[in-house]
């Protein structure tokens, strides 16, 4: 898909926050649009491909975007932190880890459709690299296990809470909730289902028919409703996924680089050479968790062990941006 000439306009003649701002709005906006069971795999993989045309754009002449993402996307984890502190009388967070904006139509399809008020729906930055851990040391949490059986403790900052991690069947996480004001729920759904299909065989299209079903389900509306009665609630993500398995295959000495810095990962603790390739395929990023290299745009290469067909960790869109929605069921909420 060729990007619109506004959008264009913005990307180059904006400054970095313009920039960022029509990039994400753009990819919001392409991939929230209503899906149908039927419809989700080939609709969300057309979607994918829309939305590299942003990547494509991001890693071939605009790399120097990535270095000012830090500073011009406000990151989940403070979005979240500042939303903890408006005046609301009793709050819920539900964490689906690895939630992309492709699964954003079904929560605002089935918000709708069961009676919720949307109050926000917006995007934001997973930490770089974009993984679990980060981001639950990002709110103050040593990791996302923390928060089993109301263990995430008095320093974290969405104080206070009672707080769960879980990878039950939404009717079993239903029935944890009980009457505590605030919650914080991080639910490891879909992260668990890609990382099972992540493998040779399987992918985006699969992961797309999960997603469906899951949240279009009487079981997770039924969660939701518990957590948002007499709270408002944010849906959100620690990060989003690539969908390497559609990605360009590297060749030659990108594919060689690529392997030796990577591996089977997207992301390398530590300073290192970014290689002598224009544009480039890496770059170094000093986040507030140390310097990593991270691998830019949509490439996939051989490695031993297999390159998975979704995965996290690199710079691209749909994995470094989170979803938010904010909602609310009663009047005792809003």
């Amino acid at each position: 898909m060729a990007l619109d000439a506004e959008v264009l306009h913005s990307l180059i003649q904006g400054s970095a926050e313009d920039a960022w701002r029509a990039i994400i709005d753009s990819a919001v906006e392409m991939a929230s649009q209503p899906l149908t069971a039927g419809s989700a795999p080939h609709e969300v993989i057309r979607r994918d491909r829309d939305i590299g045309a942003l990547d494509h754009f991001l890693s071939a002449t605009s790399w120097d975007l990535w270095q000012a993402f830090g500073s011009s996307v406000e990151r989940t984890s403070d979005r979240l932190a500042r939303w903890w502190r408006e005046p609301y009388g009793a709050k819920g967070v539900l964490i689906l880890d690895g939630l992309s904006l492709r699964e954003l139509p079904w929560l605002l399809q089935g918000a709708r459709e069961r009676g919720f008020r949307l109050h926000e729906v917006s995007a934001h930055a997973s930490e770089l690299p974009g993984a679990t851990n980060e981001f639950a040391q990002a709110l103050g949490f040593g990791s996302r296990s923390q928060l089993r059986s109301n263990g995430g403790g008095l320093t974290h900052k969405l104080q206070p809470a009672h707080t769960e991690c879980s990878d039950m069947p939404w009717k079993d996480c239903t029935a944890l909730i009980d009457g505590t004001p605030n919650w914080v729920f991080w639910h490891h759904w879909p992260d668990s289902k890609m990382h099972h299909l992540s493998g040779a065989g399987h992918g985006l299209d699969t992961l797309a028919r999960d997603a469906a079903e899951r949240l279009g389900s009487d079981d997770f509306w039924a969660f939701v409703e518990c957590l948002a009665t007499g709270r408002r609630l944010v849906i959100t993500s620690d990060h989003g996924y690539a969908a390497t398995g559609d990605f360009s295959d590297a060749e030659g000495e990108v594919k060689r680089f690529l392997k030796q810095t990577f591996a089977s990962g997207r992301s390398a603790k530590g300073s290192g050479d970014t290689g002598p390739f224009m544009p480039p395929v890496a770059l170094q990023i000093d986040s507030p968790h140390g310097e990593h290299l991270l691998a830019l745009g949509r490439w996939k290469w051989k490695s031993q062990s297999g390159y998975p067909t979704l995965t996290h960790g690199g710079l691209s869109l749909l994995e470094v941006l989170s979803p938010f929605v904010e909602i609310s069921k009663n009047r005792d909420s809003q």
